[in-house]
């Protein structure tokens, strides 16, 4: 799920594209690398867009009342239909959407697993904090693809209405029992450092990934950039634990 405010979003990237930034789709794809970077991409964000589906149907059997419910149904909603624009791409430009996503199970269900939520409020900071560090990460890349990759990949991480819910219940809870704050700012701190973790990795087990970072393909980020990245999604969490009241 990806559940950032604009004024959230990390601040990258020049006004201008330049090199692949500035091409689209059919003149990028020329470059085989670049298109089995892209095709890694979607292939990550599509199962962590069903991924998502899955776990607001599972959020809502802990929800406290039936809007609640309906609230995370009508979000899990919308989810599923970004699944379908990334695996509709997929097959678009002639890949397979199911074993584009098989890299990616292993790591992102081990970082689900590692990161379930024990009640309705652990759920709503994981889904609001976790799940949009993965977010401000595929934000950054989206600055280095062509124009017609860079526009379906902001599209489907649009904020499906999480936020402003999340932030709602979470500072009610946090009114009505102060303690709560405590016990979440330290859930929000793992699913900090889980979800670094989880991106490194996945980045590190796809070769035309890591390129794409580091150089070599679509006008990456050199190695100093990568560190300026992860500078600027540590700012952007602190800006969302405050919006939650809690420390960072």
């Amino acid at each position: 799920m990806r559940f950032m405010t604009s004024s959230d979003k990390p601040e990258n990237a020049s006004a201008e594209p330049t090199g692949v930034a500035a091409q689209d789709w059919a003149q990028a794809a020329a470059d085989p690398q670049y298109r089995a970077a892209v095709v890694d991409l979607l292939g990550a964000l599509a199962y962590g867009e069903l991924a998502a589906f899955e776990r607001l149907a599972e959020d809502a059997k802990l929800a406290p009342t039936l809007v609640d419910k309906a609230e995370l149904a009508k979000m899990a909603s919308a989810e599923f239909h970004h699944f379908e624009r990334l695996r509709d791409r997929l097959t678009e430009i002639g890949s397979d959407a199911t074993q584009a996503m098989e890299p990616f199970v292993a790591a992102l269900d081990g970082f689900h697993r590692q990161t379930a939520p024990s009640d309705w409020l652990e759920g709503l900071v994981k889904a609001y904090v976790g799940d949009s560090i993965a977010g401000d990460f595929y934000r950054e890349v989206a600055a280095r693809l062509d124009s017609d990759t860079r526009e379906l990949v902001l599209a489907v991480l649009d904020d499906t209405g999480h936020a402003g819910f999340a932030v709602e219940k979470v500072r009610a809870a946090i009114d009505a029992d102060p303690r709560v704050g405590g016990r979440l700012a330290l859930w929000a701190r793992r699913l900090m450092g889980e979800a670094l973790s989880q991106s490194q990795r996945v980045v590190a087990d796809r070769d035309a990934l890591s390129t794409m970072l580091v150089g070599g393909v679509a006008d990456g980020f050199d190695l100093a950039e990568v560190g300026r990245m992860f500078s600027r999604i540590t700012e952007a969490h602190t800006k969302r634990m405050a919006a939650l009241g809690l420390a960072a």
